[in-house]
C-alpha cells in the first residue's frame, strides 16, 4: 500500500558536503546546488541558500570530478566542450573552489582555456533562499523562494525572521527580474580568469557559533602498515576540526556538533562519546564538552521537555523541533536521553585519568554530585532496580537510548517492546557512571562513595539474574527489559557497549565476544546493530541491521580492552574496508548487507556525514591498536596493543597523556614501546 501524498526524508547520501561548523553545504557531486531534497547552504538550523546554480551561455558545464579542498573545503572540475577547440581533448575547463567561512561561505571560479583561439562565453549563477527551518527540509516538507532585493552591483539580499543573507558576485552584474549574478568572459588563447561570489548570514537568533581559537587537540602523526587506518584518520581530524562548535554565549567551550545536515549542534550523547574517544589526543575537548553539558544541566521537573533535577541534556535548537508527519515535537532544550547523565560521569572520570587537572576537575564536583543523584532519584521511576525511559509527553522521542528510533527495540520475532524499557547497555552505563564517580568521590574527599560501589554491586547481582538470554548462537544479553520485565531476546550491538563497564565477569565478557563475532552481528563491513538471523532485521533499517561507524568503534574499543584481539580485529577490517569504500570519510551508518554478498557497503540513504562520532571511531581504532590506557592518578599508564599486531606496524607520534606528547610504536609482532612519559608515571606492560 502506498501513500502518494506522504512526505518523504530526502536522501543525501551521493551530496558532497562541506562544513565549517554551524554552516555547511551540500552539493551534488558536480558543484550545483540545486533547488530539490536537502541540497543547500545551511547555517544553524536553517537552509539559507536553496540554489546555486551555474551556467555557461545557459547550459550546464559536464563534471568530471570532485574532491576535498582542505579541512573546509571542495574542488568541483567541468568541461566546456561546446566551447575552444573542435578537437577531442576538451580545451575549456572549469574549477569552483568552494570553501566554508564562519557565517557562510566564499566560491571562486576558475576558468581556463588552452585553445588556439579566443573564447567568449557568459557565466551565471542562478540563486535561490527560503530559510526553511532544518525539521522542514528533514521531513520533505513544501518549502517557498524568498524574494531577493538588489543593492550594492552585484548583490543580492533576502531576509525573513531575523535572519539576513547576502550573496556578492565579484564584478558581477544583477539580471533585473532574476536572483541570477552575471559575468562576461573572454579569454585569449591559453589564458584564465578567476570569478568571485561568496555567502554572507546574519543570524542573531543562533544558539550556536563558530569557536574563535584553532582545535585544541593535538594532531598526531601516525604512520602504519595499513593506509587505510593513517588515511581514515587524516580525513577524519580534517571534518571533526569543522565540526567544532560553541555556545553564542561562550565561544571559548568548545563541543563537536553531531552531524552534517540534520544535527549540526549540541547533543548530549554524540558530543559526549566523540570528546570521549578524542581523549588520547587530549583533555581540553572534553572538558570544555562537560562544562557546555554542566551548565545546561536539569534543575527541575518538566515532562514536556524531560527535565529532571542533575539530568544531561539531549539536543538543543533555536526553536521547537518539529517533525511533519510523525507527531514529533522536541522542546528547544530537550533532555529526553536516558543515558546522556551515566555518560557525563563517565567523561569527567575518563578525562581525569588521562590527566585533566584537578582544578578542572574540582569545578565540576558539584555537577557530578547532581548527576549521580538523577541517577538515584529519577532514573527507575518503578524502582525494579533498572535504568529505564518512557516518553509520558506524546511528543518526544519513544525511544531514548543511543538507538532513538520508534522501532529500534525489537524481540528475536521481530515484534516491537512497549515502554518503560530498561536497556542493556544503559545498565552497563549506569554501573560504570556509579563507580567511576565512586572514584571521584573518594579521591577529592567528598561523601557517598561507598553508597555507589553498593549500587553497582547490586546492579550487576541484578542484571545477572534478569537479562542473560539463550539465543541459537548460545547465551548472551537481551537488548532490553519491556514494560512487563520480559527479557527483549534479539541479539544486537547494544551488548557491545557493556564490555569495558565493569558490569560483566570475565566469562561473561568472553561470552559477549563470542556472540558479536557470530556472521548475524559480524558479517557485514562492522558490527550490524541486529543479528542478521533475527525476525526484525534488514540491512537499511536505521537500528535494526544497519551499521554504525561509532558503534562498531565503541565495541572494538572495548574488545581491545578486554584481550579479545580475534573478533576486534575482524571487526576493524571491516571498517577500514567500509572507510576506502566511502572515501574515508565514514558516514552516520550505511547498511548491514553481507560482506560475502556486496564488494562494497551499501550506502545508508539519509546518513550524515560529516558526522562526529563516526569520525572519532578513527582515534579509537588507533587507541585500540596501541594499546594506551593511562591513569594519572594513580601513576601509571597500561599498555596492551591488539595482540600480533593484526592492524600491521603503527608508529603514533603526538598521543597526548596530562598535556604531554607521548609516541607508541608496535611493530610487526605486536612489541610496543613508548616514549616521552610525563614524568612520575610508570609504563606497565600487560599481556
Amino acid at each position: 500500500m502506498t501513500n502518494a501524498n506522504r512526505h518523504l526524508q530526502p536522501l543525501l547520501h551521493d551530496l558532497v558536503g562541506v562544513v565549517l561548523a554551524p554552516t555547511s553545504t551540500l552539493s551534488a557531486p558536480d558543484g550545483q546546488i540545486r533547488p530539490a531534497g536537502v541540497q543547500g547552504v545551511f547555517h544553524a538550523d536553517a537552509r539559507v541558500l536553496a540554489r546555486a546554480e551555474l551556467l555557461v551561455d545557459g547550459r550546464e558545464p559536464e563534471a568530471i570530478s570532485h574532491h576535498t579542498d582542505g579541512p573546509h573545503g571542495a574542488r568541483f572540475v567541468s568541461l566546456i566542450r561546446w566551447l575552444g577547440d573542435p578537437t577531442p581533448d576538451p580545451t575549456v575547463r572549469i574549477d569552483r573552489i568552494r570553501r566554508m567561512t564562519p557565517r557562510g561561505l566564499v566560491e571562486e571560479i576558475h576558468v581556463a582555456s588552452t585553445a588556439t583561439a579566443p573564447v567568449q562565453a557568459e557565466i551565471t549563477l542562478d540563486l535561490g533562499c527560503d530559510l526553511a527551518p532544518i525539521e522542514v527540509v528533514k521531513s520533505g516538507g513544501a518549502t517557498t523562494d524568498l524574494e531577493p532585493k538588489s543593492g550594492e552591483p552585484g548583490q543580492l539580499t533576502w531576509s525573513a525572521d531575523g535572519t539576513t543573507v547576502v550573496v556578492t558576485g565579484e564584478d558581477a552584474t544583477v539580471v533585473d527580474g532574476f536572483a541570477r549574478l552575471s559575468w562576461p568572459v573572454r579569454l585569449a588563447p591559453r589564458t584564465s580568469t578567476v570569478l568571485r561570489w561568496r555567502l554572507l548570514v546574519d543570524d542573531p537568533r543562533a544558539v550556536v557559533v563558530t569557536p574563535p581559537a584553532e582545535p585544541a587537540w593535538s594532531r598526531p602523526e601516525v604512520r602504519a602498515d595499513d593506509r587505510r587506518l593513517t588515511r581514515l584518520l587524516d580525513r577524519s581530524l580534517n571534518d571533526l576540526r569543522g565540526l567544532r562548535l560553541a555556545e553564542t554565549a561562550a565561544p571559548h567551550d568548545v563541543f563537536l556538533g553531531a552531524g552534517v545536515p540534520w544535527f549540526l549542534t549540541l547533543f548530549g550523547r554524540d558530543s559526549l562519546w566523540a570528546a570521549r574517544m578524542m581523549l588520547p589526543l587530549g583533555t581540553d575537548l572534553a572538558a570544555s564538552t562537560l562544562r557546555v553539558l554542566a551548565r545546561r544541566q536539569g534543575t527541575r521537573i518538566d515532562p514536556d521537555s524531560g527535565e529532571a533535577p542533575g539530568k544531561i541534556m539531549h539536543e538543543l535548537r533555536r526553536h521547537e523541533f518539529t517533525v511533519v508527519g510523525d507527531g514529533l515535537r522536541l522542546p528547544a532544550a530537550y533532555y529526553g536521553t536516558v543515558d546522556a547523565t551515566m555518560l557525563w560521569v563517565s567523561l569527567l572520570h575518563d578525562a581525569w585519568r588521562w590527566g585533566l587537572a584537578e582544578d578542572q576537575v574540582t569545578d565540576l564536583l558539584p555537577h557530578l554530585e547532581a548527576a549521580l543523584r538523577w541517577l538515584a532519584e529519577h532514573a527507575d521511576a518503578d524502582g525494579d532496580g533498572f535504568v529505564e525511559y518512557v516518553d509520558t509527553s506524546g511528543r518526544g522521542l519513544a525511544n531514548q537510548g543511543w538507538k532513538d528510533s520508534f522501532d529500534s527495540v525489537r524481540f528475536r520475532d521481530g515484534s516491537l517492546a512497549q515502554a518503560p524499557i530498561a536497556l542493556a547497555e544503559v545498565q552497563g552505563y549506569a554501573y560504570q557512571a556509579a563507580t567511576n564517580g565512586a572514584a571521584l568521590l573518594n579521591a577529592f574527599g567528598r561523601p557517598g562513595a561507598d553508597r555507589w560501589l553498593d549500587y553497582a554491586d547490586t546492579l550487576a547481582q541484578r542484571f545477572r539474574s534478569r537479562f542473560w538470554v539463550d539465543g541459537p548462537d548460545g547465551p548472551h544479553p537481551a537488548l532490553a527489559l519491556d514494560r512487563d520485565k520480559r527479557p527483549v531476546d534479539a541479539l544486537t550491538s547494544n551488548i557491545g557497549h557493556l564490555l569495558g563497564t565493569g558490569l560483566l565477569t570475565p566469562a561473561e565478557s568472553a561470552q559477549v565476544a563470542e556472540a558479536l563475532a557470530t556472521p548475524g552481528l559480524a558479517g557485514g563491513y562492522g558490527l550490524r546493530t541486529m543479528s542478521a538471523r533475527d525476525g526484525g532485521f534488514s540491512p537499511l533499517s536505521y537500528h535494526c541491521g544497519s551499521i554504525w561507524s561509532h558503534d562498531t568503534a565503541i565495541v572494538i574499543a572495548g574488545l581491545a580492552r578486554e584481550g579479545f584481539t580475534a573478533p576486534a580485529a575482524e571487526l576493524a577490517e571491516g571498517l577500514l574496508s567500509a572507510a576506502e569504500a566511502f572515501d574515508y570519510r565514514l558516514p552516520e551508518l550505511f547498511g548491514g548487507d553481507d560482506r560475502a554478498t556486496v564488494g562494497r557497503p551499501v550506502p545508508y540513504p539519509a546518513a550524515c556525514q560529516p558526522q562526529a562520532w563516526a569520525a572519532t571511531a578513527a582515534v579509537a581504532l588507533l587507541q585500540a591498536a596501541v594499546g594506551l590506557y593511562p591513569d594519572v592518578p594513580a601513576g601509571t599508564v597500561r599498555l596492551r596493543p591488539l595482540a600480533g599486531a593484526p592492524l600491521g606496524a603503527v608508529d603514533a607520534q603526538r598521543l597526548r597523556i596530562a598535556g604531554t606528547p607521548v609516541d607508541v610504536q608496535v611493530d610487526r609482532t605486536g612489541a610496543a614501546t613508548v616514549t616521552g612519559l610525563p614524568a612520575g608515571l610508570t609504563l606497565v606492560r600487560e599481556q
